[in-house]
Formats: structure tokens, sequence, C-alpha cells
């Protein structure tokens, strides 16, 4: 009898799951598994702890809460998921032995450290005369499946989006289907069934996060079919935080509890039929594999280096001063509006709008001089939707040391941008309640209202709203002077 082990990481549903169908289709017994992986959990165990001891992290309760939603919707198969908390690497091998498994069936991963656990895996497996199967799920094309006319790696994205274009067909959008016969999903054997672990137990407590973020597949298709009632308008609402213009798919996508393709089908039909929104927002999915593909050929990007190796020459602030600034930044404490209330946004709900990740990344680098990778660890360790490679990617970008990145000279004004996207400065007043009183001129730079205003407001600056801790135009300049030496060497 073949028997089937399939390993959950970051395709958590049970519907259009590659893996979970070829271990249906070959198997007349499967179960499925997830690892909360210590060595990915341990590390985030860190800085501010709460009162019992437990870490705050919102993407491990959300996981855990997709884990839970899993687990119910097996058990009312006749089947259930063996959760662990411990080393993929020695839990895996463990697992599929004590079930008797032909072989572990799981989705590519991507990033250098999982690739390395992978080929662990698989060859403790091999041992053990088991095959690790792995296919591709999380991205439409990856690796080297989009090349340019002479086979290399694309580096610029619109010759890669149009190649992508012309390559798609259908049969790369199809659905996997996930159809288990009776019996097939098979109850989980006494010495390996267990509770689920719970958060506590990890290191973790709970952060309440479902609601505003309902998790797992049933979240995840309730806010699909929230948006596509607005996907025709996302090209007109998508840069104005203040307003509902994203589609809000992020974090669920990102832990795969949406499948890639089936909001990539839907986008690519409306683009066909004329929508505009649809069209823009599948340029953002294409951006997606993208980055994965710049990350899977180019391995050093996880590592911290340039994708331009001349800008690893930029002498970035340091010392005391870039700490102070720093930390500034991080609280939002910077005294440019639109950047302090996107920070707070993303330190009190671990979102971020798309536009602001570009405006206080650019702030960052170039209105403060500090080093990309210092706000690239920031939002990895914030971000609910982190991934790895987009937000190298987007990093990269904003300092223009990427692939296809804003030139070092392109910097974005705070003040120029608060007014064009947040021009009443609802979002700011949302995140900033003290700027309440504030007009819809001021707002975007109160230290240029006048004495009478902010005295009416209620404000003193550098008490209720601190002073802008540099002068954007200054900044500027010092930032060509800094760039220069990437300019004298390309």
């Amino acid at each position: 009898m073949q028997k089937a082990l399939v390993w959950l990481r970051r395709d958590l549903r049970l519907y259009d799951n590659a893996a979970l169908h070829h271990a249906l289709k070959e198997s007349e017994q499967v179960w499925l598994t997830f690892i909360f992986d210590t060595e990915i959990l341990k590390p985030l165990i860190k800085g501010e702890l709460d009162v019992d001891g437990l870490k705050h992290d919102r993407r491990v309760d959300f996981i855990w809460q997709g884990i839970k939603q899993i687990d119910e919707q097996l058990c009312q198969q006749g089947g259930g998921l063996i959760v662990y908390f411990g080393n993929p690497i020695e839990c895996i091998p463990q697992i599929a032995s004590e079930l008797g498994v032909n072989a572990v069936f799981t989705n590519h991963d991507y990033e250098p450290s999982a690739i390395e656990r992978d080929d662990t895996v698989k060859a403790k497996l091999e041992k053990q005369d088991i095959e690790l199967l792995t296919f591709k799920d999380q991205v439409i094309f990856e690796k080297k499946e989009i090349l340019t006319n002479s086979n290399t790696v694309f580096s610029i994205f619109t010759p890669y989006k149009n190649n992508w274009l012309k390559t798609l067909q259908e049969k790369d959008l199809a659905a996997y289907e996930c159809n288990p016969k009776p019996g097939q999903l098979a109850a989980i054997p006494k010495k390996l069934s267990q509770s689920l672990p719970s958060l506590e137990s990890m290191g973790f407590c709970p952060t309440g996060i479902e609601s505003y973020l309902p998790p797992g597949s049933e979240g995840g298709q309730a806010f699909l079919e929230d948006f596509l009632s607005r996907i025709d308008q996302y090209q007109i609402g998508r840069d104005f935080p203040a307003i509902k213009g994203v589609s809000y798919l992020s974090t669920h996508l990102r832990f795969g509890m949406l499948s890639i393709r089936g909001l990539v089908r839907e986008a690519h039909r409306r683009m066909l039929a004329g929508s505009m929104g649809a069209t823009i927002w599948l340029s953002e999915l294409i951006w997606r594999d993208f980055y994965f593909m710049i990350l899977a050929n180019h391995p050093r990007l996880a590592k911290g280096a340039s994708f331009k190796p001349d800008y690893d020459n930029i002498a970035w602030e340091s010392g005391a001063t870039a700490k102070k600034l720093f930390t500034a930044w991080c609280e939002g404490k910077t005294g440019y509006p639109l950047v302090d209330a996107a920070m707070h946004q993303l330190n009190q709900s671990g979102y971020m709008h798309n536009r602001l990740r570009m405006v206080v990344a650019s702030f960052l680098t170039k209105d403060l001089g500090i080093d990309w990778r210092w706000g690239e660890a920031y939002f990895a360790e914030h971000l609910n939707d982190f991934e790895l490679s987009s937000n190298n990617g987007g990093w990269q970008w904003a300092s223009s040391s990427g692939c296809d990145a804003q030139p070092y000279f392109r910097i974005f004004n705070p003040i120029t941008q608060s007014e064009k996207f947040d021009s009443e400065g609802k979002f700011i007043k949302r995140y900033l309640p003290q700027l309440e009183k504030l007009s819809k001129k001021s707002v975007h730079a109160p230290w240029k209202a006048g004495h009478i205003e902010l005295e009416a407001a209620g404000i003193t600056l550098g008490r209720d709203y601190p002073l802008p801790v540099v002068d954007h135009d200054e900044a500027r300049k010092k930032t060509l002077v800094r760039y220069s030496v990437v300019k004298k060497i390309a």
C-alpha cells in the first residue's frame, strides 16, 4: 500500500495545493503534518516580552489560528493534522518513519536557508528509503522558467513581465484538485497523536490578530470576495492610505492560505475583459514572481549583499547619531507626520500600506542616511506579511541598490508625498491624534504652522510632537554626495 506524508509549510490550505494533490493522486493513505520550526521561532523570542514572559508576535498567532482551522477540517474528514514544535530536520524523518510512508510530499521553498534544510531532510529520508518529492506551488513561474532571448535571468521588471505574460498558458493557472476519497485521509496513530501545541507552550502569547485579520482559507476567501467588489478601481485608490483601496491579501498569500493561481486567474480574466484595476493588480502579482526569481538566482542577497555590488561602497551614517536617528524612525518620532503615522501603523498592526513602505524606506536611507539593511531587518521583525524576497527587493529598490531600482538621485520628499496622497491628513490624524486640530495644510509639516495655530491646536513642538530630526533639503544634498561614490564607479 502506497502511503504518503504531506509536509505543509507556507501553503496552509487544503485546496489547490500541489503537494497535497500529488499525494492524494499517488497514495492510498495520506497524512498531513506541520512543524512549528524551532530554528525559526526561537530567534523571535527576544527583546521585550509581556508580563508572563511570553513573546508578542502576530504572525505566529496568525499561523497557529490557520493550523487550528486545517486540523478541524481534517478531523471532519476522518483525519487530522500532526503538529509538532521542533526542528523539522529531526521531526519529518521521525514522523515519516513512524507512519511507514513511501514518500514525503511538500512544496518548493526558495529561501537559501530553507533549501539547505530541505536538502538535509531529503538526505535523511533517503537513508530510510523514503523519497522527498517537491512541487512548484507558491509562484506561477519559478527560478529560470522566464528567461531573456539569450537565455539569461532578467534583472529588469518590464521585459520580465512582458515575457511572463507571453509565456502564460491556461495550464499554468489550473487549480490542483484536492478531493480525498473516503478513508484516504488516514487517522493519526496514537503514538503520534497529540493536542495542538499551545502558543504559550512555544513561548508566545495570543495577540488577538484574528479580530482584524481573520486567518486561514476562510479568512482569505472573505477578504478576496471583498476586494473583488473593488478591484476595478484598484488603480485609483491603491496609493491613498486613508481609503480602502488595496487588496489586504498579502498576509494570507504569504502563508499560502490563498492560492496564487486563483488570484492570478481572476486578475488575468478581468484584465482581458478590460479592467484597468485588475491589470495593475496583476502587475503587482508578477512583481512578486519577479522577486522570487531574483532571490532564487542570486542567493547572496539573503546575506545582505547589494544586487548592484558597487552600492556596497556607500558609507552610511554610523555611531550614536545613526542609532538615535534610527530609533526615532522606528518609534515614529521623526517630525515628519506621514513617515511617523506609517511607522505607528506598522507598530500597532503589523501592516503598512505599500505606498508608505516606499516613503519610509526612502526617508530612512536618503534623508537619514541609514543603511537599508537596518530597515529591512525592522520590517522583517514587524510585518505580518514579511516575505524575504519581496522585503529585500523593496528595500533595495528604495535605496537604489537593487535590480530595476529607482535612480539614486530620486529622493521622495516626505512633505509632498503627504500632500499628494493624504491631502486632508486623514491617515496622519488617525495615527497621530495629537495633530487632529491642525489645518489640512499644516498637518503635513507642523513646524511650518504659525504660533497661533499651534497654540490653538494645543501643540508645543518638541513636547507634543517632535521637531524634524533632519532638514529634507539639506539631507538631500548629503545623500547626493554619499551616493557619488556609486556615480563615479558606475
